[in-house]
């Protein structure tokens, strides 16, 4: 988003050619990381004192190892503000045209949603199930890149493909 907004400036300002440097896929890359380093640092502790004050706090079984009863209390939903700090920097620096950028950003959603209602379940439950496993997204299950990775040709590939599903 800022590529597309600041970068056709530098074009028609001439005072403004230092934006040209947005052109560099590396540069954004590394003010995306600066971004999201901030974003975390930042919104982190107003975030967590927010699900605290919700009582927002992880179920912990009473018949569990006794380490385990130190996290009773701990906020859960923590995920949400890891993808906060993905998605954000993502769409502002990124190439948002790019059909690559708005997959990945669309998978990393969608397995927040599934974390997201995952947490929201166990929240309103009390309990520490959450979603059932059969529909959370495992590793017995080929991700959209390990298939079309397999559509190589050689025979270490082939045999991976035919043995994970």
């Amino acid at each position: 988003m800022i590529f597309e907004l600041l970068y056709p400036l530098s074009a028609k300002y001439e005072w403004l050619s230092f934006l040209n440097v947005l052109r560099y896929t590396p540069f954004r890359a590394i003010m995306a990381a600066i971004t999201a380093m901030l974003m975390s640092f930042v919104v982190a502790p107003w975030f967590i004192k927010k699900l605290r004050g919700k009582q927002i706090s992880q179920i912990i079984r009473e018949e569990g190892p006794p380490s385990h009863f130190s996290k009773r209390g701990t906020p859960t939903m923590g995920g949400a503000l890891i993808l906060l700090s993905i998605l954000v920097p993502t769409v502002l620096w990124a190439d948002v045209k790019n059909a690559f950028v708005i997959a990945t950003a669309g998978v990393t959603a969608g397995y927040g949603a599934v974390g997201y209602i995952d947490d929201r379940l166990k929240i309103e439950g009390s309990n520490t199930r959450g979603l059932p496993g059969r529909y959370k997204p495992s590793r017995s299950w080929p991700s959209p890149s390990t298939r079309s990775s397999c559509r190589c040709s050689s025979t270490s590939c082939s045999r991976w493909c035919s043995s994970s599903g």
